[in-house]
């Protein structure tokens, strides 16, 4: 059996309660498979909305957090890599400027319902499959 096929493709991905995610404050950071290696994703509130993306840099493909979760600039309004300065756009993740050039950070699509958010694999991001814990017999 495929690795994550218990996984339906579009099925949404519970990621946390809304009320964690405070504008323009600490994202959520998450595990991910991005083309089937290990990767992470932070989802953020924004200008009223959540937005969720790779957590790899267009520059130079690494985590690009501050400390964990830790990804706007001092004035909160740009994401930035903490690596070479890369600035991005958090509302469509594209380069503003530095070395990232013309590119885009990966997004990830998020919903935010019923007081929680969720993210949604796709093609090429998928969640994380970890083993069930075994049950201990009783000795």
């Amino acid at each position: 059996m495929p690795e994550n096929a218990a996984t339906p493709p579009n099925e949404a991905q519970l990621l946390c309660d809304a009320a964690e995610l405070q504008e323009r404050g600490q994202a959520r950071v998450f595990d991910l498979l991005l083309h089937g290696a290990p990767a992470r994703g932070f989802a953020m509130r924004f200008d009223g909305r959540v937005v969720g993306y790779v957590n790899r840099c267009v520059h130079v493909p690494t985590e690009m957090d501050w400390q964990e979760g830790h990804f706007l600039d001092m004035d909160k309004r740009w994401i930035l890599c903490s690596i070479h300065g890369a600035a991005y756009e958090p509302a469509d993740g594209h380069c503003v400027g530095g070395p990232c050039g013309r590119g885009r950070l990966t997004p990830i699509r998020t919903e935010e319902s019923d007081g929680k958010v969720y993210w949604y694999p796709s093609r090429d991001i998928r969640p994380v499959a970890f083993d069930a814990p075994t049950s201990e017999s009783a000795s």
